[in-house]
């Protein structure tokens, strides 16, 4: 819990000090320089230590709600995990039933024959289908023109 809070802390932090666009509503905010929020920050920190030395009971109460809040987040992590799963498991059963099912042949156009086809439709159908007066003519280029 406590990385948490000092993740939370330091990306706070970086959030804080990236550099702004200027719009007529920041100028209108007070200027905090980098040095001073890395003053504050230092101090907040300093401060938070001593914390459960004052306070002993809001800090004994802020542990247990961390823990329960902990404990919360984990089972709902497992929750979560475990939809995940139960929804990969079915996607996956799903997918086998579709493929033990769906075994049926390719579609076929009959344009180009088919493995073990293309023997017995060659030597039926004509392979030469040109005339002979087709076969007479003078074959003549395209015309160029100029």
């Amino acid at each position: 819990m406590r990385f948490l809070l000092r993740i939370t802390f330091w990306l706070g932090l970086v959030l804080v000090l990236l550099p702004r666009d200027k719009t007529p509503e920041s100028e209108k905010l007070p200027q905090i320089g980098a040095a001073d929020a890395v003053q504050a920050a230092t101090a907040a920190v300093s401060d938070m230590t001593h914390f459960c030395k004052r306070q002993p009971a809001a800090c004994e109460v802020g542990g247990q709600a961390a823990t329960i809040i902990g404990q919360r987040a984990q089972d709902g992590a497992k929750k979560l995990y475990q939809i995940i799963n139960d929804k990969k498991e079915q996607i996956t059963n799903d997918k086998d039933k579709n493929e033990k099912t769906d075994k049926k042949a390719p579609d076929h156009t009959g344009s180009i024959a088919m493995a073990g086809e293309g023997d017995s439709a060659a030597s039926e159908a004509p392979r030469d289908t040109l005339t002979q007066d087709d076969l007479a003519l003078e074959w003549r280029g395209p015309q160029i023109s100029n």
